[in-house]
């Protein structure tokens, strides 16, 4: 069975179960099926993982779009280095994973960032995990949460099944990874918040 990894975000899940957290098919099912687009083959799993953080969304966004440094939410990247100069579409990263995960490297690229859209999509293409033709969409959009500013965020994927696992174990996964990340992001982004107060809703 693949290792798994403990995360407490209260985090919904849209497609094939009941959404917790009150998330039905509003405004999150509308941008799910205009921006995250996959067709999962046989031997592949997919799944979507949304997340109501408290923070305006131009400051979620800015981490969210840091290609070149997803250690500044992301608690399992040790270290991340790009290769080349310009940071463009198509840029390969190098990531070093902490000890917890069942990986040690990662090697990924940028297939899309769309600053108007709010959207990043990133596949992993090579590195030492089980976790092959990866490919993740993770969106942000602003929302209105106790009166305040607040930010919607999507992640969604694909990815291949491993030998030996069920389509469950991997979904199950690779979820709990992505819980863990975006509680963290959560707590950085509100964090921020906190620091300017007076931020905008629109970046």
């Amino acid at each position: 069975m693949v290792g798994l990894v403990g995360g407490g975000a209260r985090v919904g899940r849209l497609g094939g179960e009941p959404v917790a957290n009150g998330v039905g098919p509003g405004g999150e099912a509308e941008h799910v099926r205009r921006l995250h687009c996959h067709a999962p083959a046989e031997h592949q799993c997919s799944s979507t993982l949304v997340k109501h953080i408290k923070a305006p969304v131009h400051l979620v966004w800015e981490l969210v779009r840091s290609f070149d440094q997803p250690q500044r939410y992301k608690p399992f990247v040790s270290r991340c280095v790009v290769r080349g100069g310009e940071l463009e579409i198509g840029s390969l990263r190098d990531v070093n994973v902490k000890t917890g995960l069942p990986a040690t490297t990662s090697t990924e690229r940028l297939e899309r960032l769309d600053d108007d859209e709010h959207l990043l999509c990133v596949k992993f293409v090579g590195g030492d995990h089980r976790l092959k033709n990866y490919s993740s969409i993770i969106t942000v959009h602003p929302e209105s949460i106790d009166g305040r500013p607040g930010t919607l965020v999507i992640e969604s994927f694909v990815v291949d099944v491993p030998d030996g696992n069920t389509k469950h174990e991997t979904c199950y996964f690779v979820e709990a990874v992505i819980k863990c990340n975006l509680k963290s992001l959560a707590e950085v982004s509100e964090g921020l918040a906190v620091q300017s107060p007076s931020s905008p809703l629109d970046p």
